[in-house]
């Protein structure tokens, strides 16, 4: 690990200005991809700012139809909140389903989404459900926030405060884990608003979270899972590795979408 300062921010404000008087500086919020990335020496950060101090940054908040989260909130509490669980059971049990105990008592939704891994589950939600990323300095829809691997809407120095959900009518989340890391190989969260409009978000497959738009269409006339059959994503600019094919996981998006409407009941 290469040598760095750390600071613990008392405020997002106090956060925001030691960001930006840090020569190569960066937040940390659960720490979960930070800290192993800086024991494999893979990033050498002149400064950390821990917002594990910052009042205000954590808890859950219902009001009407919005499910309101902080940035600082983990994964455990949002699995285990009766609040989200009666509002967006699809939520909960997305964050219910990263990782494993370890990383669901430290991981944040904020430090989550802002890392952006391409097999990360939260992406899929908050696209899936048309949610909102609020800042320090502005509001941020989701389909705009993530843009590519690792790569987010975040200009320098700007914190994630909370995520605001829109409860849907029906909401579920399907994902193929990887048997070690729990990360989505692929992961597919569909959602039905009030009025009728569907969201197919997917995860895992490509370099950044996405819709399936041609799936969406087809559940808007028929929101079954057969409505899906013989449906499958295009394999072309998918991941690859040593996990799955491309077209494996073209494959997968199909069999998760129907997965995912069927458990909407």
């Amino acid at each position: 690990m290469h040598n760095f300062t750390y600071h613990a921010a008392n405020s997002v404000a106090d956060a925001a200005a030691k960001v930006a008087d840090g020569e190569d500086a960066v937040l940390m919020a659960g720490g979960m991809t930070l800290l192993p990335t800086l024991k494999q020496r893979l990033a050498q950060p002149s400064d950390i700012i821990d917002l594990a101090g910052v009042a205000g940054l954590s808890g859950i908040r219902v009001e009407g139809g919005t499910v309101t989260v902080g940035a600082m909130t983990t994964h455990d509490t949002v699995a285990n909140s009766s609040e989200v669980a009666a509002a967006i059971p699809a939520l909960a049990a997305v964050a219910g389903h990263i990782g494993d105990p370890q990383v669901r008592n430290r991981g944040t939704i904020g430090g989550s989404i802002a890392n952006n891994d391409p097999a990360a589950d939260y992406p899929a939600a908050l696209v899936g459900l048309g949610a909102t990323v609020c800042t320090n300095r502005r509001e941020i829809a989701a389909g705009d926030f993530f843009t590519s691997m690792f790569e987010t809407a975040l200009d320098e120095g700007e914190i994630v405060t909370s995520v605001r959900f829109p409860a849907p009518e029906t909401a579920a989340y399907m994902k193929f884990p990887n048997p070690a890391s729990r990360y989505a190989i692929v992961g597919v969260f569909v959602a039905r608003t009030t009025g009728g409009s569907v969201r197919v978000a997917v995860t895992g497959a490509a370099g950044c979270v996405y819709r399936e738009t041609a799936m969406e269409t087809a559940l808007e006339g028929d929101f079954s899972p057969a409505a899906l059959d013989g449906m499958t994503a295009s394999a072309d600019d998918l991941n690859e590795d040593i996990h799955a094919s491309a077209e494996y996981r073209a494959h997968l998006v199909g069999v998760m979408a129907r997965r995912a409407v069927a458990a909407c009941g």
